[in-house]
């Protein structure tokens, strides 16, 4: 059995440093009030003795624990599976770990899991949390409140401010969905089609409902025939797609809510031996590159910086968590744009 080495303590870097150990502690603390000098020396030492702070400890001082929960509303298969989580995630963490911030992740797929993360929330473990892939009816909005916790979402949320007497108006980061899908069906249009079919992504999410919203903006109104129910998968742009085929075999465009419910269009549309753009011209929505380029052909798509909207939704937390003042509420929209590639 070997013996771990003891830890190294503030008192040692302060004597390392010869400096006392209150100077030494706002060093590491990152306060001000301290002498270049006299940080560099202990930071030096700090790195010498490899020096870790206790964080709970400082927890107990400062009352933050330099963590964030990132709570996802949806089961793993479905995160696991999708670029657009990753890219979401990448641009949280990318903000989180520039401040010196611990991702703690939390997927939902059932009640027992709501409470799970209702309960984590409450004990304190974190400095706020980061909610992203709502459902309409989904109870995270009022166990976040309850719990007490400084919270941003990601995506325009669908219940109303103030629904709780003395709650904090809702911060949330989203893409202009509605505007985004409006130009890619006039796009659609501007190339003479004239049937654009719609596969929505599932109704209960605000995003696939101002995907269709911005569709029906555009076409007026639209034959009912031509929308079709999408699950943001590309299973579910397979269904569709096929429902769409039986129902109104003369389509000449589609516009997908997302680039995964495109690519599964588009196999239907080969099986069924339809050329794209030559017979029916094809639209997604994200610009994910691994879908969006590999397609056969590329895909046309609407790209959404989504890493960006991670960074935003971060910064606006930790913007409140470092500052003491909650965010300024109401939504940061984020533009997008029509990329035009060979499927439309």
């Amino acid at each position: 059995m070997t013996e771990t080495a003891p830890r190294p303590t503030l008192e040692a870097v302060a004597a390392r440093a010869g400096v006392s150990r209150a100077t030494a502690s706002r060093v590491v603390r990152g306060g001000d009030g301290v002498r270049g000098p006299l940080v560099e020396r202990v930071l030096r030492a700090v790195e010498e003795l490899g020096y870790v702070p206790n964080q709970a400890a400082r927890s107990l001082v400062t009352r933050r624990h330099d963590a964030v929960a990132v709570v996802v509303a949806e089961p793993e298969t479905r995160v696991f599976a999708d670029p657009f989580f990753a890219l979401h995630l990448r641009g949280i963490s990318k903000e989180l770990t520039a401040h010196d911030n611990q991702l703690v992740l939390l997927l939902t797929e059932g009640r027992e899991d709501h409470a799970r993360v209702g309960r984590y929330l409450a004990a304190g473990h974190v400095d706020g949390a980061l909610v992203f892939s709502l459902h309409l009816d989904d109870p995270l909005p009022g166990l976040i409140r309850r719990a007490g916790v400084p919270a941003v979402f990601g995506g325009r949320p669908g219940w109303a401010d103030g629904a709780d007497e003395g709650a904090a108006p809702t911060v949330y980061v989203d893409c202009d969905n509605r505007g985004g899908a409006r130009d890619a069906v006039r796009h659609l249009a501007g190339l003479g089609r004239t049937r654009i079919a719609h596969i929505a992504g599932p109704l209960d999410q605000t995003s696939a409902v101002d995907r269709l919203d911005g569709y029906r903006d555009v076409v007026g109104e639209a034959d009912p025939r031509l929308i079709a129910q999408g699950d943001f998968t590309p299973a579910g742009g397979e269904r569709a797609m096929r429902e769409l085929l039986q129902r109104c075999p003369d389509l000449d465009a589609v516009f997908a809510t997302n680039d995964l419910s495109a690519a599964g269009a588009l196999r239907v549309l080969r099986e069924h031996g339809r050329r794209v753009p030559e017979d029916v011209a094809l639209i997604g929505f994200d610009d994910l590159l691994p879908v969006a380029e590999q397609t056969d052909p590329p895909l046309t798509t609407v790209r959404q910086d989504i890493e960006e909207m991670g960074r935003r939704m971060a910064r606006l937390l930790l913007d409140h968590i470092t500052g003491g003042a909650a965010p300024h509420p109401g939504a940061t929209i984020l533009p997008t744009t029509l990329v035009r590639r060979a499927s439309a």
